[in-house]
């Protein structure tokens, strides 16, 4: 029988059936153009409101002047920038198209059919879909008071499990667990698992009970791959650069699967740049913790309460038709995001953006007709 007829439905593996990808949020270009509106702000991707820093624009434009060749698919320099800045190894450091594809990676080093792995949930959606992508078997954990439950995440594995997926801060809720907590889970968590902490939000947070995992962890010997990531506060989302330090055969695992030109030159470029720019980093984490506080502010005048405490650049609210708001908020020119992916079909994440688009989002709750009356559990 013919491909054309549908003989060749057996080439697709069988892990697939049934998978919804992730689906990102809208660009503004698109929302503009479905709703004929002039004016649109993006409070959905938990993206930086800044650009890139002032360094990795000039690098960003030198490096264009050679996008003929290819990228150094080692990325050898910012590899060994990472390494020197953490005080690791050069063979423990992966550098990738962002720490996403460093999950779908370390996924595709360690995962066999049918082996476990343990996640929070509500979490970020790729802790569950690239294991399944695998055929593998996600295992996922409820939070507790929107947090996760590091005790329940240990009690959760068995001989199976290979990855345990812990996100601090946790996307979408922004609660994150403390020093302590940490500890006694990575005092407690069995040698043939490898832990996966996800700090995206690292550069955001001044909380002193927070871990720098690679120090606290790695480095004292404990089987964790911490990420980290330039799309955030570096403002280079759409450059896509993100990296994992972890143990030398995790690192080299990775590579073996690891696209050969993972990473952009003007990725690399731009993210070398931005390493060494305390004072941006500073005055975005300043000017982010005030846009936070502010979102707060609007969200809670409409009777919309945030879980929290929330660490990073985004709140998580739980207002019952999410769908509604969602879809009412988009008619007026705001693009939230709502979390059925995530495991949350009640709830919506919302970016702290600059001050004046947090006051764009105010304006449009204040249009709604109705209370949302909306709290988070």
């Amino acid at each position: 029988m013919s491909s054309a007829h549908g003989g060749g439905a057996h080439v697709i593996r069988a892990a697939l059936d049934g998978l919804v990808p992730y689906e990102p949020g809208r660009p503004v270009e698109d929302v503009q153009r479905e709703l004929g509106l002039e004016r649109v702000v993006k409070l959905a991707s938990n993206e930086g409101p800044y650009g890139p820093f002032p360094a990795a624009r000039e690098a960003i434009a030198r490096a264009a002047l050679e996008l003929n060749r290819y990228p150094d698919g080692g990325a050898w320099r910012l590899r060994t920038a990472l390494a020197e800045r953490h005080g690791v190894a050069f063979e423990q450091v992966t550098v990738c198209a962002g720490a996403d594809a460093v999950v779908g990676f370390v996924c595709m080093a360690c995962v066999d059919p049918g082996d476990e792995v343990v996640t929070a949930w509500p979490s970020f959606p790729s802790y569950v879909l690239d294991p399944l992508k695998l055929g593998g078997n996600p295992v996922r954990v409820p939070l507790e008071g929107e947090r996760v439950d590091l005790d329940a995440l240990l009690e959760a594995i068995t001989p199976r499990t290979k990855l345990v997926f812990v996100a601090a801060p946790n996307n979408p809720t922004g609660t994150t667990n403390s020093r302590a907590e940490l500890d006694g889970y990575f005092a407690r968590v069995p040698p043939h698992v490898l832990t996966v902490l996800d700090q995206a939000y690292f550069e955001y947070i001044e909380a002193p009970d927070y871990p720098e995992a690679i120090g606290e962890y790695l480095v004292k010997g404990h089987r964790v791959l911490v990420l980290r990531t330039f799309s955030k506060i570096f403002g280079l989302a759409g450059l896509r650069v993100g990296y994992g330090i972890g143990p030398a055969d995790v690192i080299t695992a990775i590579g073996k699967v690891r696209r050969a030109f993972d990473v952009t030159s003007a990725g690399q470029e731009a993210a070398l740049a931005s390493l060494d720019d305390e004072a941006e980093i500073a005055r975005r984490r300043t000017v982010n913790r005030e846009s936070m506080a502010l979102l707060h502010e609007v969200l809670h005048g409409y009777g919309i309460e945030p879980a929290g405490p929330a660490f990073a650049n985004f709140l998580f609210v739980r207002v019952g038709d999410a769908d509604a708001l969602n879809a009412a908020l988009l008619d007026r020119g705001v693009i939230v995001r709502p979390l059925r992916a995530f495991g949350a079909p009640d709830a919506l994440r919302i970016t702290a953006g600059t001050p004046e688009e947090v006051a764009f989002l105010g304006d449009a709750l204040a249009t709604l007709d109705a209370p949302i009356g909306a709290t988070a559990s």
